[in-house]
């Protein structure tokens, strides 16, 4: 079998130990990932629209333009998914301030709302979960957060 650091072709040649806690953060990450999608308030919303309504609760407002930099995807997607949300009552639409072509893209209450009761209801269910992790495994989750945070962000 051959090491997991030949199996990146396009990264940085990773030393094996390093590339095998690679392959298990990504594999745990998306598990996690999946189960967590799964506790949902709202089940009519896509987890692409969640993931825009997140977008929009940390940054505040945004174009769809950038928008779509924010969540990778194509600026007609956005669009599309920015109309529906529109739509559904989640988003607002609004001049902006220094660029009359384009608009501004504010969530509303009901998403505010809704994304509060969502988080709630994850952040339960996960403690839930973690509730059978040790005092030491908790200090590592602990310290391991803000980390997971920043490669989020990167």
């Amino acid at each position: 079998m051959p090491e997991l650091s030949s199996l990146q072709p396009d990264g940085p040649e990773v030393p094996p130990d390093d590339a095998a806690a690679v392959n298990a953060l990504r594999s745990a990450v998306m598990r996690l990932s999946r189960r967590l999608k799964h506790q949902r308030v709202d089940e009519s919303l896509s987890p692409t629209e969640m993931s825009v309504l997140g977008t929009l609760a940390r940054c505040g407002h945004a174009t769809p333009g950038e928008l779509a930099r924010k969540e990778h995807v194509q600026p007609p997607s956005m669009t599309r998914i920015v109309a529906m949300l529109e739509a559904k009552g989640l988003v607002r639409l609004e001049p902006h301030p220094d660029d009359r072509r384009q608009k501004v893209v504010t969530q509303t209450e009901q998403a505010e709302a809704m994304l509060e009761e969502s988080r709630r209801k994850r952040n339960a269910w996960l403690a839930e979960l973690a509730s059978g992790l040790d005092e030491d495994e908790w200090a590592k989750v602990r310290a391991a957060a803000p980390v997971l945070e920043k490669l989020a962000q990167l």
